[in-house]
């Protein structure tokens, strides 16, 4: 049994049990959220749920494991023979959860 999210500007296939790394949203360390932004759920053999363009009656509950920042990325911008050159660090921030399960109607969804 899975399903996908949207969470920020990414989709994702969940299951229970699955540790993802999302957009940062505020919470702290041990909050349970609910993402309840969900395209699509199959629950085993041929039962695949479709949303147009999302299930109203089905969301995923997660614990978050922790808040973190992703790894530098270097910008860096050159023009030849102009003496020309920048360089820029960034680092992502985004929120480490932990998929606890899959409701549907407020009931959980098996396999």
């Amino acid at each position: 049994m899975y399903a996908v999210i949207r969470q920020g500007s990414h989709q994702y296939r969940v299951a229970p049990g699955d540790i993802i790394q999302i957009e940062k949203v505020d919470a702290e360390k041990g909050d349970a959220i609910v993402l309840d932004d969900v395209l699509m759920l199959s629950t085993g053999g041929d039962s695949i749920e479709f949303g147009e363009p999302r299930l109203g009656n089905v969301e995923v509950k997660a614990r978050v494991l922790r808040q973190a920042r992703g790894p530098k990325v270097i910008v860096y911008k050159f023009k030849r023979r102009k003496g020309y050159e920048r360089r820029q660090g960034h680092r992502q921030s985004f929120t480490e959860v932990q998929i606890t399960g899959v409701l549907r109607d407020g009931s959980e969804v098996s396999a």
